[in-house]
């Protein structure tokens, strides 16, 4: 079962709304739909929540130490409570998937995400859950840097809170440890593709006129 709800962003109101930062958008959705308070914890550089659901004791968290630091926080509270890499889910941005579509996996590579870099140095270990929020890719590898760290045009961000709010509801199975319902959930209720445009009506031409005489 998920014991640990790791969100990854930037601290700072010049990240919030950020690509970057919608990992820390899904972990607040999370605290408030359980009525939790995220308060600063400087033993573990990070906004940290506690709670119980049926009997179980869960965390939030909200690493404060930049992206790249963000292992830092999350193996100072794991360590502390024992907290083994299976029941920590890591929720975190997604250049590989669109905006509106979420993949929940465990392990494998960090894929050159600097917050899982840190995450699978600092805990020894890839064998952690992850729920890849995707923002869409710019394109051109160049420019992956300057689109994370900008906000999205409104519909994709409108799209990004469409997926937190359907994945939230995956919530009670990752509690309970069932990893293939919230799989199912999340992988299977995927958002409705845009319509095409339709295409433009040819233009009419102009009606011939008669010449004139002066």
């Amino acid at each position: 079962m998920i014991k640990l709800f790791v969100g990854l962003g930037n601290p700072g109101a010049e990240y919030e709304a950020t690509r970057h930062n919608a990992g820390f958008w899904w972990i607040d959705e999370l605290a408030r739909s359980l009525k939790l308070t995220l308060q600063p914890e400087r033993s573990y550089q990070a906004l940290v929540a506690r709670g119980q659901v049926d009997g179980q004791t869960l965390w939030l968290l909200e690493p404060q130490t930049f992206m790249n630091l963000s292992g830092r926080s999350v193996s100072a509270l794991a360590r502390f409570y024992k907290i083994q890499p299976e029941e920590i889910l890591v929720v975190h941005d997604e250049l590989d998937i669109a905006p509106g579509e979420a993949k929940l996996k465990l392990g494998g590579s960090h894929a050159g995400h600097n917050g899982l870099r840190d995450i699978h140095a600092q805990l020894g270990s890839d064998r952690y859950w992850r729920l890849r929020l995707g923002i869409g890719h710019p394109g051109h590898k160049a420019e992956v840097v300057n689109w994370v760290l900008k906000k999205p045009a409104p519909e994709q961000r409108q799209a990004i809170e469409d997926c937190i709010a359907r994945t939230l509801k995956a919530a009670p199975a990752l509690l309970a440890g069932d990893m293939d319902k919230a799989t199912q959930q999340i992988h299977t209720s995927k958002p409705p593709r845009p319509k095409p445009p339709r295409p433009a009506a040819p233009a009419t031409p102009p009606a011939p006129q008669s010449p004139t005489v002066d």
